[in-house]
C-alpha cells in the first residue's frame, strides 16, 4: 500500500440516483468528485425491470440501462467512478476538517466533503421462490411498480402504515388485492386500518404467511399458510408486493452521524447537512417517506450544492451556517 494518502475535494459514497445526480452537479462545479459504488453498483434500480415514472422517458426504461446512462453522464463531466466498498469512516467534527475514509478495509482516503448516498435495502421474506421472481412480479415498491398490474389481481405482505397505504393504492388500480398479515391484528394506525377495511376490493387475511410464490418466469400465484391452523391455500395473482420495511445502509456511520432510532440519517431542515460539517446525506439513506428515484435524484442535487457552498465558505474563512 502506498504511503501517500489521497486527498480529494468531494467523495460520494453510493451509486444510485442520488449518488449519480450528486456526482453530475459536483463535477460541473469542478469539485472533481470520486465515487465508490458500493456492493450494488447502481443501487436498487438495477433490480427493477421497468421504470415508467422517472421524468424524461416517455416510453419508460429498464432500471439497469437507466443507471448506466446516469453513470455515463456523471463521467462525461469528470466524475471518477470506482468499484469499491467504504468499510470505515472517521469524520472530523471541525469546520474545514478532513474526513478520513477506508475503502475495502485497506485504502485510505481523505476528503474535504463527503456525500453519503448509500440508500436503503428493502426487507424481503427470504423465500427462494420469492427471490427467483424479483423483477418478475415480486416487488418491494407498490408506488413504483403497481401500474404494471392495472386491472389484475395482486397480493401484498405487511401490517404497518406503509403496507396499508400501498394496499389501498393498489386497490385503486388493481381488480383485487389480498393483504397478508402475519398476526391477528394490524400494526397500522386506526385511520389506515379504517381505510383498508372500507376498501371493497381489498381482502385482509390474518394469521397468514407466504408459503411459496408460484410461477417459473413470472408470478402466477401464491400458496399461503395459516400459521394457526397450518392450513394451506392458493390464489391466482400476477404481482406480489412486499411491504415489511426497509433497512437504511448506515451501519458504518453509527456513532459518528446522527440518525433516528431506525438508522436513517438525520439532516438539518430542508438541507442535506448532517450534524458533521462537510458531510451530507441524500437519497433513501435519509428519506423513509418517499423512497422514489426522482426524489433521491433531487436530494443528490441538493447535496452537491450544499457541498459546493460549504467549500466556498471554508475557503473564504466564513462561518458555515447551520
Amino acid at each position: 500500500m502506498s504511503d501517500t494518502i489521497e486527498r480529494i475535494k468531494c467523495l460520494i459514497i453510493g451509486s444510485g440516483p442520488a449518488g449519480y445526480t450528486a456526482a453530475i452537479y459536483a463535477a460541473r462545479a469542478d469539485l472533481k468528485p470520486i465515487m465508490y459504488t458500493g456492493m450494488e453498483p447502481g443501487g436498487q434500480l438495477t433490480t427493477t425491470t421497468e421504470v415508467d415514472n422517472f421524468p424524461g422517458y416517455p416510453e419508460g426504461i429498464d432500471g439497469p440501462t437507466m443507471m448506466v446512462q446516469l453513470q455515463q453522464q456523471a463521467e462525461r463531466f469528470g466524475t471518477e467512478v470506482r468499484i469499491g466498498m467504504v468499510t470505515a469512516v472517521d469524520f472530523s467534527k471541525e469546520q474545514g476538517g478532513i474526513h478520513k475514509v477506508t475503502v475495502d478495509n485497506s485504502t485510505q482516503i481523505e476528503a474535504e466533503t463527503v456525500i453519503i448516498s448509500t440508500g436503503a435495502t428493502a426487507k424481503y421474506l427470504g423465500l427462494p421462490s420469492e427471490q427467483k421472481l424479483r423483477g418478475g412480479g415480486v416487488s418491494a415498491c407498490a408506488v413504483c411498480d403497481g401500474f404494471f398490474y392495472k386491472n389484475q389481481d395482486v397480493a401484498i405482505v405487511g401490517a404497518g402504515d406503509t403496507a396499508a397505504e400501498e394496499a389501498t393504492y393498489l386497490a385503486n388500480i388493481c381488480s383485487n388485492v389480498t393483504m397478508l398479515v402475519r398476526k391477528d391484528f394490524m400494526r397500522a394506525s386506526k385511520a389506515m386500518q379504517h381505510r383498508v377495511n372500507s376498501t371493497p376490493n381489498l381482502k385482509v387475511l390474518y394469521n397468514t404467511e407466504v408459503d411459496e410464490v408460484l410461477g417459473d418466469q413470472v408470478v402466477e400465484g401464491l400458496r399461503m399458510v395459516n400459521n394457526q391452523t397450518k392450513e394451506k391455500s392458493e390464489i391466482e395473482i400476477t404481482g406480489l408486493f412486499i411491504a415489511i420495511g426497509h433497512k437504511p445502509n448506515t451501519d458504518i456511520f453509527k456513532g459518528q452521524v446522527d440518525m433516528d432510532d431506525t438508522g436513517y440519517l438525520i439532516t438539518e431542515g430542508k438541507s442535506t447537512k448532517t450534524n458533521i460539517p462537510g458531510v451530507f446525506a441524500s437519497g433513501d439513506v435519509q428519506d423513509k417517506e418517499y423512497r422514489q428515484a426522482v426524489t433521491a435524484a433531487g436530494t443528490g442535487c441538493m447535496a452537491a450544492l450544499d457541498a459546493e457552498r460549504y467549500l466556498a465558505t471554508v475557503e473564504s474563512g466564513e462561518e458555515v451556517s447551520a
